[in-house]
């Protein structure tokens, strides 16, 4: 009995410890640029250059869906939103890192960190839930053709894009606040930019309730991959039995499952291997896989959909280059 009550005051006392330096946690050290030091100014050129064609496909996509009332349909809304998600997202992003590239120290702010991992969470939860919106428009319009106006109506859309946006900001304030609830005995983040995982790895304390939540989150996420699934095949079955439908399943669907491939690769890639540290691979590779999602969803989104679809070709066009268009008609 005494030998148990003095290592279970050895353990109090460890954790005391650890709970008193977990105050001292205020500033996150990132070592994601450890090394690309000697190559900084590239790294910060194609960052730059990449930040400035996300912002100028993604604003032109969205402000061209805005002036046309002709694109005032639920397609061309949703694929908006994603657009609008797409600059949300790496404004949580890309600033900072253009700033770190800059600096010889990588620090950030423990309020920082956290905001920058609500940014990012809640985007990634945002991207899924549109994609999962865009495949029933489809799945609607291409099997139940007749009843599309009727199902997709202008106050469900809005109703859809409310419940798109709600329910990551809602999941994203219940992580962030039961992470800032944990203790931490540490303030490396092997990483170029904060998330659950890293934070969570210097956690003084078992953090079973948050474990749990996300693992949660990921079983929630597989609902809407299912769904995806389910109506495409639905849509599969539609289409090949005409030579129209095969038609608008090109034009419509091929660039949505390009996207929704992509994007389901690259953000379990780095949920993996977020969690789990034996991952035997380099620091540049990681962090190349790691920012995919920040990367080729807000580039191709716009230019996949804006290259593929007719209705926005040709209004970006117009817009762009209107004398030739009304030189073209006469």
């Amino acid at each position: 009995m005494l030998c148990k009550k003095m290592m279970n005051s050895t353990q109090f006392t460890k954790l005391t410890k650890s709970m008193e330096n977990s105050t001292q946690v205020k500033l996150f050290y990132l070592f994601g640029l450890q090394e690309t030091f000697n190559n900084k100014s590239v790294y910060f050129t194609m960052s730059l250059i990449t930040y400035l064609l996300i912002i100028t496909v993604n604003l032109t996509l969205i402000i061209t869906v805005i002036q046309q009332k002709g694109l005032h349909e639920p397609m061309y809304i949703f694929l908006c939103s994603l657009c609008v998600n797409g600059l949300y997202g790496t404004a949580g992003f890309y600033p900072k890192l253009l700033l770190d590239l800059q600096s010889d120290v990588q620090v950030i702010s423990y309020g920082g960190c956290l905001t920058q991992t609500f940014v990012i969470y809640t985007s990634v939860m945002c991207e899924m839930s549109t994609l999962t919106l865009m495949s029933y428009d489809r799945y609607v319009a291409i099997c139940r053709p007749l009843l599309y106006h009727t199902i997709v109506t202008s106050l469900t859309v809005r109703k859809l894009l409310l419940l798109s946006w709600c329910y990551p900001l809602f999941i994203g304030l219940i992580v962030v606040s039961l992470t800032v609830r944990v203790p931490l005995c540490g303030s490396r983040i092997d990483k170029i930019f904060c998330d659950i995982p890293s934070i969570l790895k210097h956690a003084c304390l078992p953090i079973p309730i948050n474990q749990i939540l996300n693992k949660f989150v990921i079983m929630v996420h597989v609902l809407p991959i299912l769904f995806i699934v389910f109506s495409y095949c639905q849509i599969v079955r539609t289409c090949v039995k005409s030579a129209k439908g095969r038609i608008k399943f090109t034009q419509t669907c091929v660039p949505h499952l390009i996207t929704i491939f992509i994007f389901i690769t690259v953000t379990l890639f780095d949920n993996l291997q977020g969690w789990n540290s034996n991952v035997n691979i380099t620091l540049n590779m990681r962090n190349a896989m790691a920012v995919q999602f920040l990367v080729i969803p807000p580039v191709f989104n716009p230019l996949i959909y804006g290259l593929n679809l007719q209705q926005i070709r040709r209004a970006v066009f117009r817009k762009c280059n209107p004398h030739n268009i009304i030189d073209m008609k006469f």
